[in-house]
């Protein structure tokens, strides 16, 4: 483990690498990067270190922490060149806002409640934004389950919410009977309304389990492609195909791919708690 004394000095090498490589004489291939490009990176660095962190791989998630810092900095040196703000504002301003919403902790010392805290957040948020809305400031740009998921939680900060889990799975019950009722009707406008109900009520439910979809999605992919990929292997086994097969021999396949993981993973189980 690092001390944060270590930790400062390393940001501020990590922030003169950036500047030399975006210098007169640094690196051609920086400094001909647009702020777009940056930003197109800076996304999908944060999409790979979500990923590394869900995978629970240590030292993946550290290298990944590590590209979205760079990315921030990166970002950060355009501004900088264009003479309207530096890292070092940018840092200024992430400590100021963490010591002013935790007057709690930095402040008059009131002990406060997790609840408390978090209302307090939102209120200060609210003032220091000028907003006039509790939803102003959410990310249009995000992918629509993640949008979903914060507009659940910011209108929950204010109140606005299922009293628990199980009444928000009560309403995806009643999404869903909607979803089964229009599909009766075979009109594509009202399925696609209330599929997208039912959606919309998944998530809020996920929220509810202390979930965020995004990520479980992500996991429920991860997990379908490994299996996908396993049931090609027993086709090219058994000298088939998957254009060859039937629908019901690749469900055979299915459950056997999905048994033999449930074997693998009982056995490394007992293996973990022998050692």
């Amino acid at each position: 483990m690092r001390s944060s004394g270590q930790a400062g000095r390393r940001f501020q090498q990590l922030v003169e690498i950036i500047a030399r490589l975006r210098s007169p004489d640094g690196c051609p291939w920086d400094r001909a990067r647009t702020r777009q490009e940056i930003i197109n990176y800076f996304l999908e660095e944060v999409y790979e270190a979500v990923e590394a962190l869900s995978s629970e791989d240590d030292r993946a998630a550290c290298e990944e922490l590590g590209d979205v810092l760079m990315e921030v900095v990166f970002l950060s040196r355009f501004f900088e060149e264009e003479g309207k703000f530096s890292i070092s504002d940018v840092l200024e301003g992430i400590n100021r806002k963490m010591v002013d919403r935790h007057p709690h902790v930095f402040g008059l010392k009131k002990r406060m409640s997790a609840e408390e805290v978090k209302d307090n957040w939102q209120r200060n948020k609210l003032r220091e934004k000028g907003r006039e809305s509790a939803l102003d400031g959410l990310p249009g740009s995000a992918p629509a389950l993640l949008y979903a998921f914060l507009l659940g939680q910011r209108a929950a900060a204010h109140g606005f919410d299922w009293p628990d889990a199980s009444s928000c799975l009560e309403k995806v019950r009643e999404e869903l009977g909607e979803l089964e009722n229009s599909l009766k009707t075979g009109k594509s406008d009202e399925m696609e309304e209330e599929l997208g109900d039912l959606f919309f009520s998944l998530v809020n439910f996920s929220r509810l389990l202390g979930l965020n979809p995004e990520i479980i999605l992500r996991k429920a992919c991860s997990k379908f492609h490994q299996r996908f990929r396993e049931l090609e292997k027993e086709l090219k086994k058994q000298g088939l195909s998957l254009d060859e097969s039937t629908l019901e021999e690749l469900d055979c396949l299915w459950e056997l791919v999905k048994k033999n993981k449930k074997k693998r993973k009982k056995k490394a189980g007992k293996k973990e708690k022998r050692n």
